[in-house]
């Protein structure tokens, strides 16, 4: 669940001033900031003057009715939800009131409980709207962007691995931000003044690794016209990182070993032994202890490198992270492109959370590039997101979840399906609208 410092303002509107104290005094005591109207008129020069997240009005009132409310507030005043009471619960006004633009609806009587469990609905809406469409500034993070417990480990472990000369091993799947981390350990270390030399082993051929890494002289080999620095030289006194360590040959991990043993290199063709004196960050998608097992790593490689061991995990396993992401990459690419920063309708926002990131943050940004420059709309919705984003159970996950964690997967999917519509929604799963948003408020929680 997101969480915000700042209050969710409520405006309670009904013609009863006995009803209006008792809404009021039930969500002061659950936090929230409300104010009262008596009527439709009044209820209007408040929100022309004041910020409502959310306004909770009775539906029959004298001279205006709350459906006249509903008609001024979608016309006139933007990002502030609508809870429609009633005490004659018709299909048909429910209905005409989701098609207006409420957001939900209670039926009076209604206890304390389903007041505050419809509100706390309705808030997480608004939360997600405000990580999304707020101003995101990194905090002692590097330029990573997230909050989540697992990032938050992350940002700990830079700052031991900043502060020490140890090797570090960086390790999470493919578009975790790895490079990131290990630019961050660098820039955050006594050595931000020397160089930062970025090597991935994958796109240098084997039989070239040697002559990349520790330079040649002239004439080392056929086309070798003059003498050439290796990677580890020009990293000399800073860090060289080496991406994708584990698709490095036997025998080049050999010669890493040799070089983090006795600090020198050998430039190819050369015999004369060069002193460097450079910082070692590895990182690798695969898993080296495995590896190891199979023989093909080298176990005495990977107890140097694996001093410091940094996990980053998928974007999956953070999903706290993916609405601050998103607003990241929103406002920076907007910014790059000189347009104006797009909005997130809630229900694209919660297909983003529910789906799965094969591609983790590599693939979220790319999506939010592609948003920004291909759609034309003020918001972005659910139709415009890929296909596979529709209509998202994470599959992945295989079997070993609690039964709860499946249930509550399945109505967030159905709900997404059906645009958010409880109504529709409940009559799909075969449960009331009160278990429904009670299993909603679970779901939630669990941040699936």
């Amino acid at each position: 669940m997101i969480e915000t410092k700042e209050k969710i303002r409520i405006l309670a509107v009904d013609d009863s001033r006995e009803a209006l104290e008792i809404i009021q005094r039930q969500l002061s005591s659950a936090d929230y900031e409300v104010r009262t109207a008596s009527g439709v008129e009044e209820a209007v020069a408040v929100l022309e003057f004041s910020k409502v997240d959310m306004v909770i009005t009775d539906i029959k009132m004298p001279k205006f009715d709350g459906f006249d409310l509903l008609r001024y507030i979608r016309e006139n005043v933007s990002d502030t939800e609508v809870m429609m009471v009633t005490a004659y619960p018709r299909i048909e006004g429910a209905v005409q009131s989701i098609r207006d633009g409420a957001e939900d609806y209670l039926v009076k009587p209604f206890t304390e409980e389903e007041l505050l469990a419809a509100v706390s609905q309705m808030k997480e809406k608004i939360i997600r709207r405000r990580t999304v469409h707020s101003e995101i500034q990194p905090l002692k993070s590097y330029g990573i962007i997230g909050q989540s417990p697992g990032i938050r480990k992350v940002f700990a472990l830079i700052d031991k691995a900043a502060s020490t000369l140890a090797n570090v091993l960086i390790s999470g799947e493919s578009g975790t931000g790895k490079e990131l981390v290990a630019r961050a350990i660098h820039y955050g270390s006594e050595r931000a003044q020397a160089p930062f030399v970025s090597v991935n082993c994958t796109a240098i051929p084997d039989t070239l690794l040697e002559s990349e890494l520790f330079g040649h002289v002239k004439g080392a080999f056929t086309g070798a016209g003059d003498s050439r620095a290796g990677y580890f030289q020009i990293a000399d006194r800073g860090t060289i990182f080496l991406d994708e360590i584990g698709d490095a040959s036997l025998n080049m991990q050999g010669k890493l070993l040799r070089v983090i043993q006795s600090k020198e290199i050998n430039m190819v063709g050369s015999s004369r032994v060069r002193r460097v004196d450079t910082r070692i960050i590895t990182a690798t998608h695969k898993d080296l202890a495995a590896m190891v097992r199979k023989g093909q790593f080298r176990e005495d490689l990977w107890y140097r490198l694996n001093v410091i061991d940094v996990h980053i995990p998928p974007l999956r396993e953070r999903r706290a992270d993916i609405l601050h992401l998103t607003s990241w990459f929103a406002q920076k690419y907007a910014r790059e492109m000189g347009r104006e920063i797009p909005a997130f309708s809630d229900n694209a926002l919660q297909a983003l959370k529910n789906y799965n990131w094969p591609g983790n943050v590599r693939e979220l940004e790319n999506l939010v590039q592609r948003l920004v420059v291909v759609t034309d709309t003020p918001e972005i919705d659910v139709s415009d997101l890929p296909e596979s984003m529709r209509f998202t159970v994470c599959a992945e996950k295989g079997t070993a979840r609690t039964l709860a964690e499946v249930e509550a997967e399945h109505i967030l999917n159905v709900m997404a399906t059906v645009g958010g519509n409880k109504t529709r929604a409940a009559e799909i799963l075969g449960i009331d609208r009160k278990t429904l948003r009670q299993k909603l408020m679970k779901a939630e929680k669990m941040d699936l």
